[in-house]
């Protein structure tokens, strides 16, 4: 198994792609940590993996708080030992809305869990990382964090910011043995979609088990040659098909 035992935390790891990342890492042998804020949602996720034959356990945690997420690595230690895999998943989203129309506690909501938030959880992860000589860290980011768009100011801000961070820590971290790389999707069939789009689905959406594929490359010893890389998953929505 390619990820046989190995150690992964994963945000925001209950649904959508942070879930796909964690069926395809437990398949491979991968002991997960799913965090995330809602315990129920958490609970659903730990069983049904383990029903699979996976080994998985659950901590809640907000991203952003730095308290919440030294307990989830402290957890995490205390229970395997060592952490192999950060995988940055977690994400706020907000409506099409202009920004001279955008609130300032909704910028700094989306600021905070999907840029400050990855941050942090970068911060408590990669000195047990460094320590043991060897790690993945893995930061999903977008298609919005190629270009701006309108109305979405604050998450493609953050999304441009999270491909910064992961070329960064990727400089920082090659000499300790950690590899840093970033996935930007296209647009997904999530939950988080859905909802930011008002209900309309799109038959060009990418399925989140083939971000999934990505990060289970990435996580594995056949991606030791590459880090501080940002990895276009587009499917339909690449723009390379537009005026066809």
């Amino acid at each position: 198994m390619q990820l046989d035992d190995q150690v992964a935390i994963i945000t925001g790891g209950s649904k959508g792609i942070g879930r796909a990342i964690a069926d395809a890492y437990a398949a491979e042998g991968c002991s997960v940590v799913i965090a995330a804020r809602t315990q129920s949602d958490i609970d659903v996720a730990v069983s049904e993996i383990s029903a699979t034959g996976g080994r998985a356990i659950g901590v809640q945690c907000d991203v952003s708080d730095e308290s919440s997420v030294a307990k989830l690595v402290g957890e995490t230690l205390a229970k395997f030992g060592r952490i192999d895999i950060l995988v940055n998943n977690a994400a706020a989203i907000h409506g099409p809305i202009p920004a001279i129309e955008l609130d300032l506690d909704t910028w700094r909501m989306v600021v905070d869990v999907n840029l400050t938030g990855s941050f942090i959880c970068a911060k408590a992860v990669l000195p047990s990382m460094y320590e043991q000589g060897s790690g993945k860290l893995i930061n999903i980011s977008s298609i919005g964090g190629r270009k701006g768009g309108w109305g979405r100011a604050a998450y493609r801000s953050t999304k441009a910011g999270l491909i910064s961070l992961t070329e960064t820590l990727a400089a920082e971290s090659k000499e300790h043995g950690v590899d840093v790389n970033c996935i930007c999707p296209g647009g997904t069939d999530t939950e988080m979609i859905r909802i930011a789009s008002g209900g309309n689905v799109s038959p060009d959406w990418v399925k989140a088990e083939e971000i999934a594929t990505v990060a289970l490359f990435l996580a594995g010893s056949g991606a030791s040659a590459i880090t501080g890389e940002s990895i276009d998953v587009f499917g339909k929505t690449n723009p390379l098909f537009r005026g066809r």
